[in-house]
This record gives structure tokens, sequence and C-alpha cells, in this order.
């Protein structure tokens, strides 16, 4: 029997899909995770924007042009939002984005065996793999839907994590959830971080706010056998007034001096953040002052969104600005993010960094420096290595093996 678990969405959903892949694997189906014919198609949705939730309605159709008389199985936060929108496409089983082990169950019933009691740890298959240490979000920005679909904050015990990065054949691990910021096990953020001071392992964090930079923290991240010092330190907004009415905990004047915070402890940190252009009441000012703050910050990356006003959200009741007015906005801002990005590659030069290579197209080996920059290096290599940057290349920098 064969099963395809296709996901939408952030890199949660993917690390839920891996997992039931798992487990599925365990009861002796064969998967995937491409659109594909099968027996049984699991879609893990999403919601984050209104056009993500309607891709995540035209999955069944796309599955069931594989395979019409397949059992469709849908999980995940759009079908939390609305599982009506699904249900009436003949689907034979409706879950949310919470206790997604249940759809196990399900295809238990369905087609007999055993059902496990809980969710496999997720199948590695990269040298990346990202576990997932909570779940759920306290936050309830007024442009966010997710904290009413994924529920509070729930945080896995230290000991679940550890013991999985202890299984994981991979050599860098991510640490990632819905708000990893508020990770509230034993010491926090930082006491799980002191725990994995053991591990060979290259740790990077998921998005992280703000608020939880302080000395403490890094700290903790400076005593780590191998660091990945990029800070996705989520911003939203560089206007102090727009960051009050999306119910952000930070002003910007405290946002860059975090930034600050982290250069001095690790001076060639990437920082990156998401940026959204053309939140309701959005004056020209206020847009002024998120193009500054790219620079001010001196981001490595930026990825701009247009806002998406969202049912059910705070932001939704608020008058929305003209279509061309964030166009414009957008279309700026992503220029700006792309000017920050070319300086931040352009300094890298002559700069030597770890890498851990990737893959090898036959002239290049591709791979990630700590701060997630491409490297293309001449010829194959493999595992670990230290490299030198020499010029930007592609969408990263060629690079030459450390003498």
């Amino acid at each position: 029997m064969r099963a395809v678990v296709f996901t939408l969405g952030c890199k949660v959903n993917e690390v839920e899909s891996a997992s039931i892949m798992a487990s599925l694997e365990k009861l002796g189906w064969q998967t995937s995770d491409r659109l594909s014919p099968a027996d049984i198609y699991i879609l893990n949705t999403c919601a984050v924007t209104a056009e993500a939730e309607r891709k995540s309605r035209q999955l069944v159709a796309r599955a069931k042009k594989f395979n019409p008389e397949a059992r469709v199985y849908v999980i995940g936060c759009a079908s939390e939002k609305n599982g009506g929108q699904f249900a009436e496409k003949g689907v034979s089983y409706v879950g949310g984005a919470r206790d997604k082990q249940n759809v196990l169950a399900a295809i238990s019933r369905d087609f007999g065996g055993e059902c496990p009691l809980s969710l496999e740890p997720p199948k590695q298959v990269r040298t990346r793999a990202f576990i997932k240490i909570e779940d759920g979000c306290n936050n309830f920005c007024s442009y966010c839907i997710i904290p009413y679909l994924r529920g509070r904050v729930q945080s896995r015990p230290a000991e679940e994590i550890i013991a999985e990065v202890n299984g994981c054949a991979a050599p860098e691990i991510v640490l990632t959830g819905i708000n990893i910021s508020a990770y509230d096990d034993g010491g926090g953020l930082a006491g799980l971080i002191r725990r994995l001071a053991f591990s060979e392992k290259r740790i990077r964090l998921g998005s992280i706010e703000c608020n939880i930079i302080d000395d403490d923290l890094l700290g903790a991240l400076s005593e780590l056998y191998d660091f990945a010092p990029q800070f996705h330190l989520s911003l939203q907004s560089g206007s102090d007034a727009v960051l009050r009415a999306m119910n952000r905990k930070y002003t910007r004047a405290q946002y860059l001096e975090k930034c600050a915070l982290i250069y001095r402890r690790f001076p060639d940190a990437a920082i990156t953040t998401d940026i959204i252009a053309g939140f309701p009441a959005e004056s020209e000012k206020d847009f002024a002052d998120s193009l500054s703050i790219i620079d001010e910050a001196g981001f490595a990356r930026v990825h701009v969104f247009a806002f998406s006003p969202r049912e059910g959200t705070a932001a939704w009741k608020m008058k929305d600005i003209p279509p061309d007015v964030k166009s414009r906005r957008l279309h700026m801002l992503l220029q700006r993010a792309g000017e920050a990005e070319e300086r931040y590659i352009g300094g890298l030069k002559g700069k030597t960094f770890g890498v851990i290579f990737e893959d090898f197209d036959g002239q290049y080996t591709d791979g990630y420096t700590g701060s997630y920059v491409k490297i293309y290096a001449p010829g194959r290599h493999e595992g670990r290595g230290e490299v030198t940057v020499e010029r930007p290349f592609k969408d990263g920098v060629l690079v030459r093996e450390k003498l």
C-alpha cells in the first residue's frame, strides 16, 4: 500500500508530515512526499494567508487526479479553520492542526492493522534535520490567525528533544516550532540550549522574537560546540505606531538594541527578518521607517510580504489600504532588501567559514555556512570543511578550501 503525505506551509508542518510518514512506514506503508499515484493521500494544509488556504482547498482535486478512488485525509491549519470546506469535497477524514496523530487512527480504522499511540520521530534524509520543540503561540498578533488554530504554547519535554538529537544522523539540527521563543520547559530556551552543549552537531535556531535576546541566551549559544549564528528576528514593521497596531511587544529602538547585542557577541552573525508591506493605517512615514530599519539593522536577508487580511483576526476589521499603494510599497521594500543582501554578501569576501557540504552537480559542491549563506566549492566535497569566500556567485558565494 502506498501513501502520499503532501505538505503546504511552514517548517513545523513539514516536521509533522515527516513524523506521519515515519509512523506509516513502521506500519508497512510505502510513503512519498510528492503528489503521485497512491492508495491514500494525507494533505497537511496551511491557512497563514488566504492564498495558502485557497491552495489547500485545491489539493483534494489535485490528489484525486492521480487516483479518483483513493481515500483522502485532510489535516492542518486550513482544516482547523474551516473543516467544512473539505468535508464537502468527499474526503474520508478531516482533522485539524492539533493532535495530528489522530489521522493514523482513522487510517487504521479504514484499512485495519495496529495504530501507534504516538507519532514516530520524523525520518531525516537530508544534512539538515528539523526538530520541533514546541507548538502553539500566545502572542495573538493582530494580523495572525495561527494562535487561534494551533492553540496556546505547548513545549515538548527537554528529555524528548535531547533523545531526538541523539538519534539524529544529520550533521545540523534546526530547533523549530510555531514560537520557539516561548519554549518553557525547565530553564526555557536558554536552558534547553545549555543541555545541548554536549552535541557536536551544528545547532541552528528557527525564527525567534527579539524580546528573548539577552546575555543569558547569547551566552548559552556561545557555549555550543558548533552554533550557526543566523538569527531570524521577526520584525514585521520598522514603525512604532504600526508595531502597536500589530500587537507586537517591542519598539523600533528595542529591536535595534537587540541587533547590536547580537553583533557584539557574534560579529559575523546574519540577522534576517520579515517585514509586512501595507499594514492597515500604515502612513508614508511609517513605511519610511520600515525602509530605513533595513539599513540600520544591517540585515543579511529580508522576507517581504504584502499584508493579507485574515478573517477572525483583529486586523480583519481594520481599513485596508489601496492595493496600488500596497503594491508600490512591496516593490520598494523588495528593492531595499535586495540591496541589503548584496551588501551583506559583498562583505564576506576573504572571510573563512565552516560549512556542511551537500550536493555535487558535476562541477561544484554546494552547502551552507552557519550564517546560512549558500556556498559553491569547485570539485566534489563531503562532510564538513572550512572555506574562504572569493566572490558573489549565483545565489550565494564562490569559495575555496582553506589552506
